[in-house]
């Protein structure tokens, strides 16, 4: 039914269109719920109903947020955001979770205040009706915005997917309390609130984290660098690649940069056309714009391979995570780079002495890299080049 939705109101399915149509679905089905909830809630004199309802309210604001993020996101790139705005979405889905966590606390004070001060509760048949359609529409929305923000890959439907189960757990302890008062007299209408408002904080919280790590700046996920490892592995020519960075600005908005490893024998017209090549490909499969950096590297040089195996060794022995690539020779300077994982980042500069003093008769100078997206699984992803 999602799909059929989908396909009726957005047959280009296109990204902003198919946000923009989630936005106006949640504020259409949020207004009814809060409607039906809100009249619902006078009528019994419960607390957890008429908190419930205008937490469906507050995903009503939640929505416009959505339909304006992702109107706001399709702004094209200009001189101010060249790299266009495509974040606007991330801030969206902020702004929702921020609201889950307001209204979480809101809740959970009216249900303090109700677990301290009982009040009975006129639940009857038409209220139990309303209350457990409300569980079944907010699955269903969950279950909407779930198939559409996988669909085009958006963190904010994902949130607003979240968001909705909250809300159905929310809705489902309110019918349970008043279920239960119903049939035994036990007045748990603060309790169930108590604990529905525990969940959409939980909720909430989890949420902004979700949408905050892109928004600060995180690192490419194992599996994208992993993508972009096998598909220049894949290329005969590629030696070996290091120094992976991937910077997010939104999504559809991911860019690249990598420094790929090749034979300096090899003709450098050619290399510049498998380079180009693979930047193309890599938008075309994985959706994101990479720049290769070309390394040319000497792999016919004795001495050098000699002096890359004590420079491996020695890195051996102070830890076997770190890793060798760019070996260069200028004359009695000896430089390289390491990549070292983030349990060593404080220890560089022990690391530094003591591989100075494993190779005496050089100056050695090291630059160390941090260890997200090295290697290709080639065995040259270390060549040394050399300058007399």
């Amino acid at each position: 039914m999602s799909d059929i939705l989908l396909r009726l109101f957005c047959p280009s399915m296109e990204r902003g269109a198919v946000g923009a149509f989630a936005g106006v679905f949640g504020i259409v089905c949020n207004l009814l719920l809060t409607a039906a909830k809100l009249a619902v809630g006078i009528l019994s004199g419960s607390i957890a109903v008429t908190a419930d309802a205008l937490n469906n309210f507050s995903d009503a604001a939640s929505g416009a947020v959505t339909l304006l993020g992702f109107r706001l996101a399709e702004k094209p790139a200009d001189q101010d955001h060249p790299y266009g705005h495509a974040r606007y979405e991330y801030l969206a889905g902020l702004a929702v979770a921020a609201m889950m966590v307001v209204i979480g606390f809101e809740l959970a004070r009216t249900s303090l205040e109700k677990l301290l001060r009982p009040q009975e509760v006129a639940f009857d048949l038409t209220a139990g009706a309303v209350l457990a359609g409300a569980v079944l529409v907010k699955l269903y929305m969950a279950r909407c915005y779930r198939r559409w923000g996988g669909r085009i890959s958006s963190p904010t439907l994902e949130t607003a997917a979240a968001d909705s189960r909250s809300d159905a757990v929310a809705t489902a302890a309110v019918l349970l309390a008043g279920l239960v008062e119903r049939f035994t007299g036990w007045k748990i209408d603060g309790a169930a609130g108590l604990a529905a408002a525990g969940y959409v904080l939980w909720n909430g919280v989890a949420m902004a984290r979700t949408t905050i790590n892109p928004l600060l700046g995180e690192g490419a996920s194992p599996a994208l660098r992993r993508q972009i490892m096998d598909l220049m592995g894949a290329e005969p020519l590629v030696l070996g690649c290091h120094d992976l960075l991937v910077h997010d600005y939104g999504p559809g908005r991911r860019f690249a940069s990598l420094h790929v490893e090749m034979d300096r024998r090899e003709d450098p017209l050619a290399c510049h056309e498998i380079i180009d090549g693979l930047e193309h490909r890599c938008f075309e499969e994985l959706g994101v714009h990479l720049v290769i950096h070309y390394d040319p590297v000497i792999r016919d040089d004795p001495a050098l391979e000699a002096l890359k195996v004590r420079v491996r060794e020695a890195l051996e022995r102070e830890d076997p995570r770190l890793t060798l690539h760019d070996l260069r020779l200028h004359g009695e300077t000896l430089r390289f780079d390491v990549s070292v994982p983030d349990g060593l980042a404080k220890l560089e500069g022990d690391i530094q002495r003591r591989l100075a003093a494993a190779l005496p008769e050089y100056r050695v100078e090291v630059t160390f890299d941090p260890a997200a997206g090295e290697g290709n699984g080639s065995p040259a992803a270390d060549t040394p080049s050399r300058t007399d």
